[in-house]
């Protein structure tokens, strides 16, 4: 158990150590309007063996009729008893900067009472952004990576999410965003975790690769960057030459926890003041015995079941602790010098942090 134990507070040592390394700035923000954006469609899934929508998802029936129909053919939705058809939702991720002609994955998901799309097809489904315009069209075979079947004595074998599956490169680009990059006379980066420090590193660091004043923190998550005269018409250049600088990101001091896993992660920035830790446990056993009352011979009494508990508590010992630090160093042997196993270590850092002892977040998962 001690073994255990120290390797895994050497685990949580090395990742707050890690928390101050420098990063690239590619890996800390992205530049504004450089983002992907989400497309949406319905269509309809063909080809199924009898594992597609039944008859009351008419909204699948009412579909097919009206793609028959603009096809020249007229039939009546309620005339249709088919098996191997199933409605879903297309969805995919358009790319900055893609152009018409470029391929992109889409996610097939059934909408209806289809039991699986294995093996279906994905009819021509025109995906649309926010806006209500068409930017791409998807049309293809699907693959769900698994498989849904019964065997003859009415098991089933099921194999990863039958419903779901997905299409490689399965939509065209038709719809460009229009975005002038290399025309901008000023970027903007975002950071992905907004910091009022590590924004104000990120601009002096800027302006040093740049020798000028050419950067400055707008706030916490924002950083404006000025396009200096020798990238004008070339910020793609600029942007290249940015987003692998070196900064060294801060954040705020941290304890996550994950009660159900007995995982503790803490960061090297967690302060805790002087307090005294005991922990022990209480472990109370109730055990239902049955007593059988026997009457004394040639008397008249009768035979009594009666049920009796016996209650049984053991209590740990525990004395106090010391437990105090600068750094998530001494947090960690003030808490293994008591012996704490990583769900101990959670139930004491929740007490500490009720004391006010401890300066830092505490997240729970």
């Amino acid at each position: 158990m001690k073994r255990r134990l120290s390797s895994f507070f050497a685990l949580l040592i090395l990742l707050a150590s890690s928390l101050a390394a420098q990063a690239r700035i590619k890996d800390l923000a992205t530049f504004e309007g450089v983002r992907e954006n989400q497309l949406i469609g319905y269509g309809i899934v063909v080809g199924l063996e009898g594992t597609g929508d039944t008859i009351q998802n008419k909204f699948t029936f009412q579909a097919m009729a009206n793609m028959l129909e603009k096809m020249g053919i007229t039939v009546n939705p309620k005339e249709f008893q088919l098996r191997n058809v199933a409605s879903v939702m297309v969805t995919a991720k358009l790319p900055p900067f893609a152009r018409t002609g470029s391929q992109i994955d889409v996610t097939v998901s059934s909408i209806g009472s289809a039991k699986s799309i294995q093996g279906g097809v994905l009819l021509m489904t025109p995906l649309k952004g926010a806006n209500g315009m068409v930017y791409a069209a998807a049309q293809g075979p699907v693959s769900i990576g698994g498989f849904n079947e019964g065997t003859g004595g009415g098991g089933k074998v099921r194999r990863n999410h039958s419903t779901v599956g997905t299409i490689t490169s399965g939509a065209t680009v038709e719809r460009e965003i229009p975005f002038s990059f290399n025309q901008e006379g000023e970027l903007t980066l975002v950071l992905l975790n907004p910091d009022f420090t590590t924004a104000s590193r990120v601009a002096a660091q800027i302006n040093k690769a740049l020798a000028g004043n050419n950067a400055s923190a707008m706030d916490s998550s924002s950083v404006r960057i000025t396009v200096p005269k020798a990238f004008q018409n070339n910020a793609s250049g600029l942007a290249a030459l940015l987003e692998n600088l070196p900064v060294e990101a801060d954040s705020r001091a941290i304890i996550v926890m994950n009660e159900r896993t007995g995982t503790v992660v803490m960061g090297g920035d967690v302060k805790v003041h002087r307090v005294a830790v005991a922990h022990g446990n209480l472990t109370v056993t109730v055990t239902p015995k049955m007593e059988v009352s026997q009457p004394l011979p040639l008397s008249q009494g009768e035979t009594v079941a009666q049920d009796q508990t016996e209650v049984k508590v053991d209590e740990e010992k525990a004395s106090f602790s010391l437990v105090e630090g600068a750094t998530v160093g001494d947090v960690v042997k003030g808490l293994n010098a008591i012996g704490a196993t990583p769900r101990d270590v959670i139930a004491i850092l929740q007490a500490i942090k009720e004391s006010g002892a401890i300066q830092a977040e505490v997240r729970l998962m």
